[in-house]
């Protein structure tokens, strides 16, 4: 079984997943609602089903976005994705 970005990231801090996602969505948010109105808009970009990205959504927007840039050989390290 592959292990996911989200368990190697928490497994490299030592901290549990579930807090690595509170990590990330605590980012998230402060991106979400950042003063500068364009750093609002490129976290806005994200698609999400609810009123803000969780960290999954988050995850697939930034490797859509590193492929669709061919940039996908920064994801080199992270096979799984």
């Amino acid at each position: 079984m592959e292990e996911h970005i989200f368990e190697r990231f928490a497994r490299e801090r030592g901290i549990t997943v579930k807090e690595m996602r509170e990590i990330i969505s605590a980012r998230i948010e402060r991106g979400w609602n950042d003063p500068d109105p364009e750093k609002q808009a490129q976290w806005r970009k994200t698609p999400c089903a609810g009123e803000i990205p969780t960290p999954d959504e988050w995850l697939k927007y930034v490797v859509g976005r590193l492929k669709e840039e061919g940039k996908e050989d920064l994801l080199r390290l992270y096979p799984n994705l």
